[in-house]
């Protein structure tokens, strides 16, 4: 998965297969905002529940 840009913001997605386990790393000019952590099942997670993370973090 790539880095998605939204609004200014810069959202990287890492995750662990073995874990189940993920987080997004969110930042903004160059700089650390905060890290959303999620878990999910299967080989990666699906990019709608990444979607909604994003949308959660400007609701």
């Amino acid at each position: 998965m790539g880095a998605i840009e939204q609004d200014g913001y810069i959202f990287e997605t890492e995750y662990s297969v073995m874990l189940q386990k993920g987080a997004i790393h969110v930042s903004r000019n160059g700089e650390f905002i905060k890290e959303i952590d999620f878990t999910f099942i299967g080989k990666q997670p699906d990019p709608r529940q990444i979607e909604e993370l994003i949308e959660d973090f400007f609701a």
